[in-house]
Order: C-alpha cells, then structure tokens, then sequence
C-alpha cells in the first residue's frame, strides 16, 4: 500500500535545522533567477534505499526517475491518466491481454564501463522483483523474453489490465544493470551501481541530496544541470524557504494553498499533480455498538462533509464519493445510499433502540486530521452521540487494526483514514477484499461479489466495462454503513513563475522532465 501521511510536529526544530542549512529567511542562497542552471527542492528525509525491490517509495521514486531507465511514464488528457513510452524505448506496445512488446532506444550506456543498455537488463530487473518487497506489483508476471539485444517481450501469466500503469511507469519499474547488480551482490542501498539517465546522485545524511549531470548520458539534456533537494521534514518550514527565495519549488499544505489562492506570493504559481489520496470515516462493523448496521446508516447520515472541506480544509479539497480518485475510471460523483440529514440519522437511531451512544474516534494527530474529527464529534453530539477524540502519531496510528500488531484492533469503533493510490482503481480496490479483514480492511466485512468484482475489474481490458465495475464495488462498500467519504486530498506544489513542474499523480516530481517557461 501507499500511504502519506504529513506531520505538524517538530516545526520549531525542523525550522532550526532550516538554518542551519543556510536556508532561512536573509541568509545568501544561490538564486534560481541568478545561477538558471540550479534547481532547488525539497525532501522531506533521507533517501534509505534506493534499491527498487525493497525501497519506502516517495522521493526514493524521486530519485531512481533522474537516474534510471524506465520503458513508461505518466501523461494525462483533459485530467485524465495515462501512459506514453518514455525516451529510453523506441516502442511499447501491448500486443494482446498478456504480450507487451519493447524495443529500447540504441545508444543508451550504463555508467562505471558496464555498456550498452539491454533488454536483458530489463528481463533481470523485472524477474527478479517477483522475490522482493514489491512482488505484489509483478504478481501477473511470467517472464521477460529477450528477442534482440534490445528487444523483447514481457509475458504476463493473466490478463492484467493495470500491468502498464501501477508497475512500469512506477517505482517498481526501473530498470537495473544485470551487470552490476551482480557486481555488489544484487542488492544495494543508496550508491546506485551504474545509471543510465540524465543526473548521477550523491547525498549527504541529514543535509542534502544533490543531482549532477551524467556525462555519460546520450539523451536530451535537462533544464537543469544540477538539482539540490534539502532535507527540511517540516511542510510548514519549507514554505517559510520558498517565501524567502530559498526554494524553487515545494509541496504545500491545505492551509497554505487557501492563502496563497487568495494572496499569491510574487512570481510564484501552483502546481497540482493529482488528487489520488482518499480519506473516509471508517467503522468497526464486529465492534458491539456498531455492529447493527441501522447505527452505522445513522451515523453515514449525521456528518456534514461540506463543514469538513470549509472548516478543515479552507475549501480546498474535492468532495469524495467513494475510494477511486479523480481522473481514474471508476470514480462515482454521488452516494447512492446516504446524504447528509440528521433528522435521518435520530430517526435510524431511534429505529435500533439506541440512546446515549458513546464512541472512540481515533484519529492520526495533524492539524487537518484534527479538524475534521472535532467536526465529526459536533455533528454526531447534534444527533445524540457523544465522540471522544484520540489523537495518535503515525507508529501506533498505522498498527491499530492490525492483528498482527496487537490486540487494538478489538477495541476500533471509528477512525479517520486516508490512503493514496497509484492511476489505476485496481489498487485502491485491493484493500477491502476479504482477505484483508485484520490486515488493511479495519472495517472488518467481507462481500463475496465484491470479491469477484475485484478479480473481473483486474481482467477486463474495456475501459467501459471496468469503470462500471469499479463504481458497483463502491457501493458495495458503501452499502455496508461503514463509511463516510471526505475527499481527495490534492499534491498541491508551489513554485517559481519560470519552473515548469513534472509530478506523477501521486506527487513524485520527475526533475528530467521539469521545463523552463
């Protein structure tokens, strides 16, 4: 699963740590607008390990996009994703439901002596995920034929209709040097073994990471000839950098965004990559005082979402209907069994027999996560239940319903949750199967025709087809009493006037393909 998550603490010490870096306000930065040749972004850590099969995700992606070849990459039309081959490869074609036929590009070099680039290297690259952290992103994988020194074939064992979209123009598709993979024993962390793309990389722990031209490289130059990505954990912090020149470009938060929508800072514009993060107010449907499904239909009915958007996030979020995101086919633009009406939600109360109905709502403790539960808990006091707000960081957050962690779980009645998701509802959908009751399903229900929904949305190839089984799963979902949709939260980036940005849906920024206006 991908999951972001954005914390408020530490701003003071991470606004110190700023300084330390040369970064705050009135100290001498190299100037976008003075150097040109110098990009200068944000990381929010350490890069841990590059190494595609056993990375985190987020800017280690980042970073395997400046520095290694991948065969697709992310376009939209009209806010719709898709795909396009990228420069590393003369042709990417699906041939049929299981056959992709590649050709790579001629003239592309390895770093470090280790030749032309193969599609032998892409046939070791993507076999060998089938044995790493990311296998689930290669289940539909049989196998790589090499029909040329450049050519070949990617053998799926099923049909698999997402393969393009959440594998290859993901993190997990990079391709590796077979060579020198060998070379320091098939596994590395954060010293690439040969790249072959437009920057080599270094980083210093704690400081920075620092992209350099590749002399190597034989493809188009980018705008940039160096890229620096400062470590600054806190959001808030590096929009104090950008509003000082220290910045070129920054993901921002809501609250920012509002601001800047209604006072943009000079020579700056906003960037939004996608809005592939879904939020919802889930329910325990085996807890004892949510278990009768007239409770839970109550509850759906009391929450105003439109005071979540305004009073949480200023406005600036989309409503959501169901867990597939804008752009992606499948996404619902209504309920279908619930709208807000409290008189609604007294009336099912009343209806099941209960009264003086106290809940738990846990909730991850950031200022927006905050909000939106201290509205949760006035809307669901106007209908007769009392909501005790528990503010959680990430560790135990994200172990809660887990069985494998504990016994916490036992005791969830409701919670806030946002999860973020690749183009494609295939992942979001994976979730809530029945075998993810204690696993990623905190709800805890099981649907045999979602089930099979889930495997047919996997198989079918017609667009139309699997949007219409993609909306029918949500409300199955819905269906359930527990959920509440919130909405999609976007990657919103601000950025100097003269940066074009590049970022794939879910917010990864791809420096190679940055422009200048």
């Amino acid at each position: 699963m991908t999951s972001f998550t954005t914390s408020r603490r530490g701003f003071l010490a991470s606004s110190a740590a700023l300084g330390a870096l040369g970064m705050m306000p009135g100290l001498p930065g190299a100037a976008f607008a003075q150097s040109g040749a110098t990009l200068r972004l944000r990381f929010d850590g350490d890069n841990d390990i590059l190494d595609p099969g056993f990375m985190t995700g987020g800017t280690e992606i980042e970073t395997q996009k400046q520095c290694l070849p991948f065969l697709a990459e992310y376009t939209t039309d009209n806010g719709t994703f898709s795909w396009q081959p990228t420069y590393f490869v003369e042709k990417l074609e699906q041939r049929d439901p299981t056959h992709i036929d590649f050709e790579l590009k001629e003239g592309l070099v390895w770093t470090g002596g280790y030749g032309a680039v193969t599609a032998a290297d892409v046939k070791y690259s993507y076999e060998r995920m089938k044995d790493t952290d990311w296998s689930g992103y290669f289940e539909a994988l049989d196998r790589v034929d090499v029909t040329g020194a450049r050519t070949g074939t990617i053998v799926l064992n099923k049909p698999f209709a997402p393969f393009i979209m959440i594998t290859l123009c993901h993190g997990p598709g990079a391709v590796l040097s077979e060579k020198a993979m060998k070379d320091v024993g098939e596994k590395f962390t954060t010293d690439f073994p040969a790249v072959c793309g437009p920057y080599l990389y270094d980083q210093t722990p704690g400081q920075r990471a620092v992209f350099t031209a590749n002399p190597d490289w034989t493809g188009p130059k980018p705008a940039f000839e160096r890229v620096e990505a400062n470590i600054i954990t806190e959001v808030k912090a590096a929009e104090l950098a950008f509003e000082a020149g220290e910045l070129d470009c920054t993901e921002i938060g809501a609250d920012t965004l509002a601001r800047y929508t209604a006072n943009m800072p000079e020579g700056a514009e906003i960037t939004v990559a996608g809005e592939l993060q879904y939020m919802w107010l889930g329910m325990n449907t085996e807890n004892p005082k949510l278990a009768d499904k007239t409770v839970r239909r109550a509850i759906q009915h009391a929450v105003d979402v439109e005071s979540i958007l305004q009073g949480a996030y200023s406005g600036t979020t989309k409503q959501s209907y169901g867990i597939i995101c804008p752009g992606l086919i499948g996404q619902r633009q209504q309920t279908r069994y619930y709208d807000y009406d409290p008189a609604k939600a007294r009336e099912l109360l009343a209806e099941a027999g209960i009264s003086g109905l106290e809940l738990t709502l846990r909730t991850l403790n950031n200022q927006e996560r905050m909000l939106a539960a201290q509205i949760i808990q006035a809307n669901l006091a106007g209908v007769g239940i009392t909501v005790k707000v528990l503010p959680l960081d990430s560790g135990p957050f994200w172990e809660m319903g887990q069985e494998s962690k504990g016994d916490t779980w036992q005791d969830l009645e409701l919670w806030l949750m946002r999860f973020g998701t690749t183009p494609d509802p295939y992942e979001a959908t994976q979730w809530f199967t029945s075998d993810q009751v204690g696993v990623w399903n905190w709800e805890r229900w099981t649907s045999e025709e979602y089930d099979r929904l889930y495997q047919e949305g996997i198989n079918e190839t017609d667009p139309a087809k699997r949007h219409d089984i993609y909306v029918r799963m949500q409300e199955v979902m819905e269906e359930t009493g527990a959920y509440v949709w919130i909405n999609h939260e976007p990657e919103t980036f601000v950025h100097r006037a003269e940066v074009v940005v590049n970022a794939a849906p879910s917010g990864e920024l791809n420096y190679r393909r940055f422009g200048r206006a």
